[in-house]
């Protein structure tokens, strides 16, 4: 019976991780009597909080970062210095603001990158089209090897 619950959780997992929600409405602020324990739960809870909820055991690995993690790492570091964002805001961005999907979809440091992404064009330090621009330059030349 547990091994089928962890199935269960991790096939949950990996569903989240690639759909979207299929349907948002929107919820207007309810009557107190009109939300349940599970809703509430559910409104306190952000997306990387998951202290005491049910999981499958995550093994420890010892893990030595690829160039892109690294790369990655300094970038935000270099943002954070020149004062486009603190820790703080990378944290905030990273953790709360990507939303459940793209939280559980992403690697670590993918979120990283989609939060400097944000965080650029939000502030005005680059255009989206400006950062697509790049992107695909980047993707030619690593598919060239140059």
């Amino acid at each position: 019976m547990a091994a089928s619950i962890r199935q269960e959780i991790q096939q949950h997992i990996e569903q989240v991780g690639y759909l979207q929600p299929a349907v948002h409405q929107p919820v207007h602020a309810p009557f107190p009597d009109e939300i349940s324990h599970d809703f509430y739960r559910a409104l306190l809870r952000s997306d990387h909080d998951v202290g005491g909820q049910p999981d499958v055991p995550i093994p420890w690995q010892e893990k030595e970062e690829e160039q892109w993690e690294l790369n990655t790492y300094v970038t935000c570091e270099v943002l954070a210095w020149r004062g486009v964002w603190n820790a703080e805001e990378r944290r905030r961005r990273m953790n709360a603001d990507l939303g459940q999907t793209q939280y559980l979809g992403h690697p670590y440091y993918g979120r990283w990158l989609i939060s400097a992404a944000r965080v650029m064009v939000d502030k005005q330090h680059a255009t989206l089209n400006e950062l697509i621009d790049k992107i695909d330059e980047v993707k030619a030349r690593y598919e060239s090897g140059a």
